[in-house]
């Protein structure tokens, strides 16, 4: 469903609709509402309150509380630019995180495993495409965007985990 131009920005738009209670809340608490009231443009996949009520309320919870890891989630919702239903193809997608989606054409538009619901909701600043889930993005200990590489030379000392992914290779620390 295509949705005509509105003169309110991203956030403004996703408030006013009243089903994205949840995600206007995680924008504020990671202190990105500024970021998506800006120029853009930018596409943003907004999972609905029924996407993050999928999530089990812990996992929210902790998430809410850690700014970090909910910027991390968050900004991986989100593609510079304004891409619109009719431009998208399959293939992958660089989100503002720095980790690529997985966008699939085949049976209507997917995003990773999220079914696009509604498309091309036009904003001052980009579009909105609605989705049916949050999107997962590789935290913690899985998590290698949010750790700074190692230098080379680097001692495996301080890590807090047992084994390094270098490439495909993965390397176990000697005690």
């Amino acid at each position: 469903a295509s949705v005509g131009v509105q003169a309110k920005d991203i956030v403004d738009t996703a408030v006013g609709a009243g089903t994205f209670k949840t995600l206007a809340t995680a924008l504020t608490a990671a202190g990105l509402v500024d970021t998506l009231k800006g120029k853009g443009p930018f596409t943003v996949f907004a999972p609905t309150d029924a996407a993050f009520a999928k999530v089990p309320k812990a996992t929210l919870d902790a998430l809410l509380a850690d700014k970090a890891k909910l910027t991390a989630v968050l900004t991986y919702h989100v593609v510079s630019g304004k891409v619109m239903a009719a431009d998208v193809k399959s293939g992958s997608v660089k989100t503002v995180q720095g980790q690529a989606v997985a966008i699939d054409t085949k049976d209507g538009v997917k995003i990773n495993n999220a079914k696009v619901v509604t498309a091309d909701i036009e904003t001052s600043n980009g579009v909105i495409h609605v989705i049916d889930a949050v999107l997962r993005v590789v935290l913690d200990d899985e998590d290698r965007q949010l750790r700074p590489p190692l230098a080379v030379g680097q001692s495996l000392d301080n890590l807090p985990q047992r084994q390094v992914i270098v490439g495909h290779h993965r390397l176990r620390r000697r005690d």
